[in-house]
């Protein structure tokens, strides 16, 4: 399946149903008068978010979406058939912006999470509305309400509790594949994942979600290589967990690099906990990999972990310290919370 994380799609309600104007014509009837129906509601055009889903690719093949509209009333009082509402099911996680692409209607954050982006005109009234002392036999009925239509852009920000960052070949797709049940492309060359992946990681009878994105170089908040594009894909995570090549002649430098990248594209990438951690670890000597630990923690000023995606080591104590923060940040925000309902502890 290929990866879509942006997509243009067009929406339009159905129009409601015209009114009748009829009078009643049976035989024998001495006293007729006005039998008209009213007119069918259109359909609405409504957003579901789904589970199954991780991509807006759907969204390529298909762009233009289109309610039923409502039928006209008919005589003897008979209303219209409303039109069916229509259902477009994203990912969970998918933003859905105006055509500016700035403005946020709404954020689908949550499974069976649905929106009314465009609603169906109501039917116009048959002329039995239009009945009074003075008019025993109106001739006007209503024309049903126009329809809602509009162009909108879908944007998926992925729902990860874990975002993987660093330089490219820095280890990323390794470390996911040694984590989780994910088997992301892997090579020795720059640029080998060129969209996010996403693998479960258990750990302690829990699991988490982490979310590995193409690597980023100097000038990506610029659009340099693949550019920031994919960072908000991690904008939603809890804590990201930054690798580092252990084999790196400046650890303390592409430690900055990166972190200014992030700050260049949103500041609350920056303002997210961080856990740091020197990769592959296997290629070097130990006491190699520990002195450029110690240079790394000096120049930075945080603990770091070294972890090989190859022979494991270090990868649970990692997971181990990724989930603390996941569960860390979780019961900040429900305190938070907890404190705007006017809870006081």
């Amino acid at each position: 399946m290929k990866f879509l994380d942006e997509a243009k799609i067009h929406v339009r309600s159905g129009r409601g149903g015209a009114g009748a104007v009829s009078f009643r014509r049976e035989k024998f009837i001495e006293y007729g008068g006005p039998d008209g129906g009213d007119g069918g509601r259109g359909g609405d055009v409504i957003v579901e978010a789904v589970e199954n889903l991780n991509t807006l690719i759907d969204f390529r093949y298909q762009q233009h979406f289109k309610a039923e509209i409502g039928m006209h009333g008919m005589g003897r009082n008979r209303t219209g058939r409303s039109g069916n509402s229509i259902t477009i099911k994203v990912p969970v996680g998918t933003q859905i912006l105006e055509e500016d692409r700035e403005t946020l209607i709404v954020d689908m954050l949550e499974p069976g999470q649905t929106f009314v982006l465009c609603r169906g005109g109501d039917g116009g009234r048959g002329n039995t509305h239009f009945k009074s002392s003075t008019n025993q036999a109106p001739r006007r009925a209503e024309e049903g309400w126009p329809n809602e239509e509009m162009s909108v852009w879908l944007r998926l920000k992925l729902i990860a509790d874990a975002g993987l960052v660093g330089l490219p070949n820095a280890g990323k797709s390794t470390f996911l594949a040694a984590s989780s049940s994910a088997r992301p492309k892997i090579a020795d060359y720059p640029f080998t994942t060129l969209h996010p992946q996403l693998g479960v990681v258990e750990i302690d009878d829990h699991e988490f979600v982490l979310a590995d994105i193409p690597g980023l170089i100097e000038g990506a908040s610029e659009g340099k290589g693949i550019g920031t594009r994919f960072l908000g894909h991690i904008e939603r995570c809890e804590v990201l967990l930054h690798l580092i090549d252990c084999a790196d002649e400046d650890p303390v430098g592409t430690y900055r690099t990166v972190r200014e990248e992030l700050e260049g594209y949103a500041d609350i990438l920056i303002d997210k906990p961080e856990v740091v951690a020197l990769s592959k670890a296997d290629q070097l000597l130990p006491e190699m990999v520990e002195e450029q630990r110690e240079i790394l923690e000096k120049g930075i000023g945080k603990k770091v972990f070294i972890v090989s995606g190859a022979t494991q080591q270090g990868v649970k104590e990692v997971h181990r310290e990724l989930r603390r923060h996941i569960i860390g940040e979780r019961e900040r925000r429900a305190m938070e919370g907890r404190e705007d309902e006017g809870f006081q502890p």
